[in-house]
């Protein structure tokens, strides 16, 4: 599935249209694969917004991981797995306990922990073409 976003406006617009296509394949996980800049903390924030977590979202790039909870979709762990030097350090932070949690997980830089993941996952992609995004989602 493809959702071209031209502007912020349209992003609550394009988190609906994601959060549906989880609700549709029945999947929690994603993993957001884009260049730096490219929006994935904006697009995370504006998924918590709509699944009505009320805290705002920040990126966990410092503390590798945020948790929050929403009345409708339960709990929900961000990972910003942008400055770990290897997987050993994603095992410290307790991962494999949390990938077991029926928990919606939205993960920055996966390419950093690529032999942790499952393959029951959602890939989301943002690409750049101009000044417009191209969100790519895929089942793997």
């Amino acid at each position: 599935m493809k959702i071209t976003v031209a502007s912020l406006s349209e992003l609550p617009a394009a988190a609906e249209a994601v959060l549906k296509f989880l609700k549709d394949h029945d999947r929690k996980f994603v993993i957001f694969r884009g260049d730096m800049g490219y929006g994935k903390t904006t697009l995370i924030n504006e998924l918590l917004k709509q699944m009505g977590v009320e805290e705002a979202g920040s990126s966990p790039t410092f503390s590798i991981l945020n948790e929050y909870f929403s009345v409708n979709y339960g709990i929900i762990f961000h990972f910003d797995f942008y400055r770990i030097e290897d997987e050993i350090e994603a095992y410290d932070i307790g991962i494999e306990e949390i990938f077991e949690e029926d928990a919606y997980i939205f993960i920055e830089w996966p390419e950093r922990i690529e032999n942790l993941l499952s393959s029951d996952i959602v890939c989301l992609t943002i690409r750049l073409e101009e000044k417009t995004r191209i969100f790519e989602l895929e089942v793997l």
